[in-house]
């Protein structure tokens, strides 16, 4: 195993911005950035031992200023939506930026986690990516300190730990906003993808599209992938949920959670063999089929384009701090946020 780092760029703040590449022994390597602690690519060897970047993203540092739909990125403090931009801890009302209708989506555009210039030291397998916070930027409470590392292992799984600690009571939901394509980025739609989620519940949402606070059964809707279904079989159907949100771009709620890192999901692409599996230790999962990729070029002179990769951003529900049905995303001196994901590559005939 080695870590390789390289410029990557300026940054418009002038700082330097590098690319570490993980190499593995399977053939399997992971680039990420410490702009934005950004995942840049995973190349993954497909069932013939052709070896392709599976997640969508960009050449240059420049493009990833732009990023309307958040490549790679490590979206916090906290990533999806909540209703109102505004919340309350222990009766106090904090604002956050409207930037989603009349909602706030990943916490600001422009200067949250995912535009931000990360702290990085290397490991020996390893980069791990810190920030601080002051209480009050971007209308959150607390002295933060957070942090995202990324692991690669001999077995071809590539680890997320991500921590965060506050003087305050604050809100921490972290994700990485990845989209994956496992024929290789740039190779078609994820439609014929096949996927499996351990998730026998999910969220509903209204017309903003919020969550209505509502835990519901999958069975007998478009959203039940409790058994392997490939993902452009129901995308499409008569279905008021996937109307509201232009396809599949939903909560799932991961059965069984219990605090413990635990198999959720498993894709299969069936042209090129590949597999992902993930696990997490999280609550949910939002599952999303790409609907509103705007046509771009990205990696290799590639053009992306709607449903070109699927997201699986394990989080705590959307708009938790508003929803005390859901579990609680509020962290401070007395509870850590220290939570891990895990995606896991392979091939099957």
């Amino acid at each position: 195993m080695a870590v390789v780092k390289e410029i990557f760029g300026t940054a418009k703040t002038g700082e330097e911005i590098y690319l570490y590449t993980l190499s593995g022994a399977n053939g399997m390597s992971v680039q990420v950035t410490n702009f934005g602690a950004i995942l840049v690519s995973v190349k993954t060897p497909d069932a013939a031992g052709k070896i392709e970047d599976i997640v969508l993203g960009y050449d240059k540092l420049e493009d990833y200023y732009g990023n309307p739909s958040f490549f790679g990125a490590t979206v916090g403090p906290n990533a999806n939506r909540i209703d109102g931009a505004r919340f309350a801890i222990d009766g106090q009302t904090y604002e956050l930026d409207v930037n989603d209708g009349a909602n706030n989506l990943h916490t600001h555009m422009d200067l949250a986690f995912h535009k931000r210039v990360w702290h990085a030291v290397e490991g020996e397998n390893s980069v791990c990516f810190s920030l601080t916070e002051e209480d009050g930027n971007l209308g959150l409470p607390g002295n933060r300190k957070c942090s995202v590392s990324y692991t690669l292992t001999e077995d071809n799984r590539l680890e997320l730990h991500y921590h965060g600690e506050s003087d305050k009571k604050t809100i921490f939901n972290m994700t990485n906003h990845s989209y994956f394509n496992l024929e290789g980025q740039g190779n078609g739609k994820i439609e014929d993808h096949v996927l499996w989620m351990k998730a026998s519940h999910y969220t509903p949402v209204g017309q903003t599209p919020i969550p209505t606070g509502e835990i519901a059964p999958v069975t007998g809707t478009p959203m039940d992938f409790t058994k392997p279904v490939r993902i452009g079989e129901r995308i499409g159907n008569d279905f008021t949920q996937l109307k509201v949100t232009g396809g599949y771009d939903h909560n799932w709620v991961i059965d069984d959670f219990d605090g413990s890192v635990q198999l959720f999901v498993k894709v299969k692409a069936p042209a090129s063999g590949r597999t992902m599996k993930a696990y997490t230790n999280l609550p949910g999962v939002q599952f999303y089929a790409g609907n509103f990729i705007d046509t771009q070029t990205g990696k290799g002179g590639n053009v992306y384009s709607k449903r070109s990769g699927l997201c699986l951003e394990t989080q705590f529900y959307p708009d938790t701090p508003n929803k005390p049905e859901f579990p609680s995303a509020v962290f401070g001196p007395d509870r850590i946020y220290d939570y891990t994901t895990v995606y896991e590559f392979g091939v099957e005939s």
